[in-house]
């Protein structure tokens, strides 16, 4: 005798998204407060950018954290493909978003406590004044958890 279970009714997978988003919010910080606008590099508060040396230690530590961003996209990708091959997934555009804009709100947070606060590893905008870098480090706190509201909200309303 064969034990033949009906699929049940799957839902989105929510850890797909929360991992791109988290990806993406790497990339971000990465490509457009690092590189772009190169208001910071990941050690650029233990090792200013004023020398070589220095340089070249911030470029290895950013390619680090990109290497790990892009782990996460994989993550996320293989997770959402692997989903989605089931017969009985359930495709889902406003999941997909809510998720990432909490993944990315939530590695906002979480770096902006512990790499910008705790550590004191780097802050949003190194380029300003040094009075201003909590007001900028703030600003990046709110902006991660506005992100992580506007994805519970858009979860709420489809799950309500």
């Amino acid at each position: 005798m064969t034990n033949l279970k009906q699929p049940s009714a799957r839902s989105f997978p929510l850890s797909a998204g929360l991992i791109l988003g988290l990806g993406l919010g790497g990339f971000f910080d990465g490509i457009v407060l690092h590189q772009m606008l190169q208001w910071h590099h990941m050690l650029s508060s233990w090792y200013p950018v004023t020398t070589i040396e220095n340089l070249e230690l911030n470029t290895f530590w950013d390619g680090a954290f990109h290497s790990g961003t892009y782990v996460a996209l994989l993550i996320g990708l293989f997770t959402l493909w692997r989903s989605g091959r089931l017969s009985h997934f359930r495709w889902s555009t406003r999941d997909l978003v809510a998720t990432m804009l909490i993944g990315f709100g939530m590695l906002n947070l979480v770096e902006g406590i512990v790499d910008h606060q705790v550590l004191g590893l780097h802050h949003v905008n190194e380029t300003v004044a040094r009075e201003q870098w909590l007001a900028w480090d703030l600003g990046f706190l709110a902006w991660g958890g506005a992100m992580v509201a506007v994805g519970m909200v858009i979860m709420r309303r489809r799950h309500a």
